[in-house]
């Protein structure tokens, strides 16, 4: 707003050497090309059709702009100027700063990438995720690791493994009144996660378009669980068909790569496998990713939801899984799985280890 544009900013100054260039930048993304006035309703491409301008603007910005504003005029540039097809040029890719939306654009057009191009937007992706598992995989092993520990329970804990409140809510029948204290006949105590599976955690993910980013960190996540020797991690994500990626866990990226990105959407379909798959239902917990946009039968999807917690399945359900805050859902499919004991609502990365903690010891979920 303060760099302005042409005579209409009113300053009577006009910016000159960095700020002119940054003026410049940010005029070939918003403004009407050429320091030209735009009228009403028109919309123009400042940055022409050529990739050596557009990969020239590219190092612009990544020069004038921190790295958070470079992300998101990359991303509008995206949107408001057709950029997609040129991210099909490995030259390009180089260009660009990599972050979670432009992975998800690769993603969307991975089926129309050229071989050429291929090795580079795995590159890039694989970039990202790299910087995904350096923040959150370290803390989401030692906040599960205590969880699966807490969650094996014994009669007989050393002093330091005693879970206190639950000991006490044991032995509130030998409460004495004159003393004031209870005496605790049974002690409650933590266990320690041994080396066999104790849970299971299924991720359905809903691989539509819109749901791009919430795919990107569901794959980081389960590639981190599945590191996890305790934890027996299955991956499956879903449009109107299902494809399970449980093989690929050992590399987010190549889960990626399966995903197609795009489509409808079956979320009743998408259950039913996963209710095929479960074996030890009081020790599983399924993870549905979704927006709720059911285009399967939604009293079905309802009944499977119903079924997997009766037989004891803790039933997560997340309308997104990243930073970009409450996504558009449906409100009436998340109203009834609500109701069901299945609350629906939108996660942060940094928020899902507190939440799979919840889950897998079976106590209320941290829901914001």
């Amino acid at each position: 707003m303060v760099l302005g544009g042409g005579e209409a900013d009113g300053t009577g100054y006009a910016p000159a050497g960095r700020d002119a260039a940054m003026d410049g930048a940010l005029e070939s993304l918003y403004g009407g090309g050429g320091g030209s006035r735009r009228t009403a309703g028109e919309r123009s491409a400042g940055l022409g059709g050529s990739a050596p301008h557009v990969a020239r603007w590219l190092g612009d910005i990544r020069t004038y702009f921190p790295g958070p504003v470079v992300q998101v005029m990359q991303r509008d540039a995206i949107e408001r100027l057709g950029l997609a097809a040129l991210l099909l040029e490995p030259e390009m890719l180089e260009a660009v700063e990599p972050d979670v939306h432009l992975v998800g654009t690769l993603l969307s057009l991975n089926k129309a990438m050229p071989d050429t191009t291929k090795e580079t937007a795995r590159a890039v992706v694989r970039k990202v995720v790299e910087q995904l598992e350096k923040r959150l995989a370290a803390r989401t092993r030692a906040t599960l690791t205590g969880a699966l520990d807490r969650s094996a329970r014994i009669s007989r804990p050393r002093h330091h493994d005693i879970d206190w409140d639950r000991t006490i809510r044991a032995n509130l029948k030998n409460y004495l009144p004159e003393y004031r204290t209870v005496v605790p006949e049974r002690l409650v105590g933590y266990g320690r996660a041994a080396r066999a599976v104790k849970k299971e955690v299924v991720l359905c993910i809903d691989q539509s378009g819109s749901m791009a980013a919430s795919v990107v960190y569901a794959s980081v996540f389960g590639a981190v669980l599945a590191s996890m020797r305790s934890i027996a991690t299955r991956l499956v994500v879903f449009d109107t068909a299902v494809v399970d990626l449980t093989d690929q866990l050992d590399d987010p990226v190549d889960v990626l790569f399966g995903t197609q990105l795009g489509g409808g959407t079956d979320i009743n379909r998408a259950l039913a496998y996963c209710q095929s798959k479960i074996t030890r239902p009081a020790d599983t917990v399924v993870v549905l990713i979704s927006d709720l946009y059911e285009g399967g039968i939604r009293d079905e999807m309802l009944k499977r939801v119903a079924a997997m917690k009766a037989a004891g399945v803790e039933f997560v359900t997340l309308l997104a899984l990243s930073d970009e805050g409450a996504p558009a859902y449906d409100r009436e499919h998340a109203a009834a799985l609500a109701a069901l004991g299945a609350p629906a609502f939108a996660c942060t990365p940094d928020l899902f280890p507190e939440v799979m903690a919840a889950a897998l010891e079976k106590r209320p979920l941290p829901v914001p």
